[in-house]
């Protein structure tokens, strides 16, 4: 086979095409040869305009030029002519390169947005957590003693609003009232809106 870069496009009459793609289809190797003489420089030509890179735009011409020796029975003369048919098919593989190309540098920048993980400062965050431990204990300092134990059974032991009033042995909606009122001064304590 010849290089793609050193064949020139012929203008041949396409009728020529057709014919040797004709025999092509009925499995005439000497037919495929000179099809492939007469048309290899204008699909890579093609192909390259869409690729623009020579390696890449000679493998998909060799793989276009491969597809019209197994696909030449499908060649409808009634439909177009042989040449453009060949380079049809030849654009639409230069196409769907680039769309997998594309493809996949999306499927790699998305991995590498979501694996990113951002720069963390930890003494700043273990100061800031520190920070905001002490302002809560202040905050539960201001707190009556009753609702301070409500607080602490709920949040910081898990208890639920029944086992809060029976450990506490108040009625179920005392234990909710100073829970509230425990939370509304914490609120007002912390600056939270």
């Amino acid at each position: 086979m010849i290089p793609f870069e050193s064949m020139s496009t012929s203008n041949k009459d396409p009728d020529e095409v057709t014919k040797l793609l004709l025999l092509t289809a009925r499995g005439d190797e000497a037919a495929f040869r000179d099809l492939y003489d007469l048309m290899a420089g204008s699909v890579f030509g093609l192909v390259r305009r869409v690729l623009r890179d020579p390696s890449q735009s000679e493998e998909v011409a060799q793989e276009v030029l491969v597809e019209v020796w197994r696909l030449a029975a499908r060649f409808d003369p009634d439909r177009g002519t042989g040449k453009t048919w060949i380079l049809t098919m030849a654009h639409r593989r230069a196409i769907d390169r680039v769309r997998s190309a594309q493809s996949a540098a999306n499927r790699d920048t998305a991995y590498g947005v979501a694996s990113h993980e951002p720069d963390h400062d930890h003494v700043s965050a273990d100061v800031e957590h520190e920070f905001e431990k002490r302002q809560v204990r202040n905050a539960m300092k201001q707190l009556t003693p009753i609702q301070r134990a409500a607080v602490e059974l709920a949040f910081y032991k898990g208890y639920t609003h029944t086992e809060v009033a029976t450990t506490l042995e108040i009625p179920l909606g005392t234990a909710k009232t100073r829970l509230r009122d425990g939370l509304i001064h914490l609120r007002d304590a912390l600056g939270v809106t």
